[in-house]
């Protein structure tokens, strides 16, 4: 039986110097050909010149030869944001990504697939709902603005006071026919913020007297994606002065964007599309139902094929098999990667119940 070729498997294996990955944006549909057409010479110059440097031109050579070629056998059709092209003497691989990544030239004597992850744009991106007894404002924010955003419900509570006042209408206690509306008016809110989750799937920050985000709180059904929330009355505040508020609490983004990576993990479980542990995730990203890849740093797990592509199991020293997987972690993220996926780390130990590694399937 011929047995698959794996990443790990041509890509570390014996080494063949030098290796190049060339790891940048390419977005053809939102800049000129020639445009990027320009900043893929200059990079290729760049690797040209260091090779140059570090390697006689016997080495150089072949591989230099290899890297033009796939530049010019780029395909400029795709809808993807970025590429990751890896050279050696003997490999010519390019991968069309969905990752926002910043340019990264690597020669090296190998080749490491999370280096694409490394490369990715740390994009500070959440979401703001400040709410108040009479309307809630919604914006998507970053460490310099806001832009506010709308949902496709009323965000203000005199949109619901007619049907609520009909309903009511046989209470005299004007306090329970606010009361009424106001909780209409929430749950409209929160159905509006549920769609604007699932269109963005970004941490979630609610600001808000004590009160209302008590009253919110006890009625969303997203209170998984809530990373945080902040009491008071800012019903008056400027988007600068809401900027201003929100520092402190997106200062640490690595620790908001690990909140918001378990939180996704365990709504996910929830709904029974999450493969746990190395084995039930190389299944699913083979099957490519892998939407988001969660590992932690610096995990690695040597295995071996079975006769099933789809199956593997823990590498044992005691057996003789040139055509071992030297990290299937590496090859997963490559399968997630080019079949549309993402892919992020965790600290060690962030994964412990989920034996260190789990694929968010798509739902």
């Amino acid at each position: 039986m011929k047995t698959a070729v794996q990443f790990s498997e041509i890509l570390e294996a014996p080494r063949y110097l030098p290796c190049v990955s060339l790891i940048m944006p390419f977005d053809p549909k939102m800049g000129l050909k020639k445009e990027l057409d320009y900043k893929l010479k200059i990079a290729a110059d760049k690797i040209e010149r260091e090779l140059m440097l570090n390697f006689p031109s016997e080495k150089v050579i072949p591989v230099f030869k290899k890297l033009q070629h796939a530049l010019l056998n780029l395909n400029y059709y795709t809808h993807k944001k970025s590429i990751a092209i890896f050279i050696s003497p003997l490999v010519e691989k390019i991968y069309y990504l969905d990752i926002v990544v910043d340019e990264k030239i690597i020669i090296d004597e190998s080749f490491e697939i999370r280096d694409l992850i490394y490369s990715k744009k740390q994009i500070h991106k959440y979401l703001l709902a400040v709410l108040s007894n009479k309307e809630v404002k919604i914006f998507i924010g970053n460490t310099t603005h806001f832009i506010k955003v709308t949902s496709n419900v009323p965000d203000h509570i005199d949109a619901y006071k007619k049907d609520s006042h009909e309903k009511v209408a046989n209470f005299t206690d004007e306090n329970k026919r606010k009361e009424i509306l106001l909780d209409k008016f929430m749950r409209h809110t929160d159905n509006g913020l549920s769609l604007l989750l699932q269109a963005y799937k970004l941490p979630l920050f609610i600001m808000g007297t004590a009160k209302t985000v008590g009253h919110f709180k006890s009625i969303t059904h997203n209170t998984k994606s809530i990373i945080d929330s902040v009491s008071g009355n800012f019903e008056e505040k400027s988007e600068a002065e809401l900027l201003d508020i929100m520092s402190p609490y997106v200062a640490d983004w690595k620790k908001v964007m690990q909140i918001n990576l378990l939180k996704q993990i365990d709504d996910c479980y929830g709904n029974k599309k999450l493969a746990i542990g190395i084995n039930d995730v190389w299944k699913a990203a083979f099957q490519k139902r892998g939407r988001l890849l969660i590992v932690e740093k610096n995990y690695v797990f040597p295995a071996d094929h079975t006769d099933h592509p789809d199956i593997i199991f823990k590498r044992e020293d005691n057996l003789k098999n040139a055509f071992y997987i030297k990290d299937a972690v590496d090859d997963v993220i490559e399968k997630v990667l080019s079949s549309g996926g993402d892919v992020e780390f965790v600290d060690e130990g962030n994964l412990n119940k989920f034996d260190k590694i789990v694929l968010l399937e798509y739902y």
